[in-house]
């Protein structure tokens, strides 16, 4: 039985989504642009953006008590080649390391291959985030490829690594 269910992102979230997206810790593995800390308008047109995009599909990662502790979804989803680029996102401290990412992907992967009916599922994951590319691994996400130095972070240089998994 999970632990967490995925569901829309509404007014009262975000506040969460304004710490989160403020705290450059989460954004150094959240995505492989500069960590800057986003203001609330410039979280409020990415959100909106997701919405009102139809290559794109956002979600409130919740706890069963209804507790937003993250955000996942789709971008770039192509539905005539039938895949999309998952992303996904633990932005409440209490909740990493805990199991609560791993079942938020599996409730992810079911939605794209189930009612997305997605063939393709991919994703990005920066060469520093062990974490992440060990949960994606154990999920069944298998590494197709690095883009080489492809992030620059305090100076130096890291690998973009390319991960997929197959409908089967």
């Amino acid at each position: 039985m999970s632990r967490v269910f995925l569901d829309t992102i509404n007014k009262e979230d975000m506040p969460s989504l304004y710490k989160w997206f403020s705290n450059v810790e989460f954004l150094s593995t959240y995505d492989y642009v500069l960590p800057i800390p986003r203001s609330k308008e410039k979280v409020d047109k990415m959100i909106s953006n997701y919405n009102e995009e139809n290559n794109s599909i956002v979600f409130a990662i919740r706890t069963t008590e209804g507790n937003i502790i993250g955000i996942a979804g789709y971008y770039d989803i192509i539905k005539d080649n039938m895949v999309a680029t998952l992303f996904i996102g633990i932005g409440d401290e209490n909740y990493l390391g805990k199991g609560y990412g791993k079942e938020a992907i599996l409730e992810l992967l079911n939605y794209g291959f189930n009612t997305l009916n997605l063939y393709r599922i991919q994703l990005n994951v920066i060469s520093f985030n062990a974490p992440g590319i060990a949960l994606y691994e154990k999920v069944g996400f298998r590494k197709e490829g690095a883009m080489k130095d492809f992030v620059l972070r305090n100076g130096q240089r890291h690998d973009l690594y390319m991960y997929a998994k197959l409908k089967k």
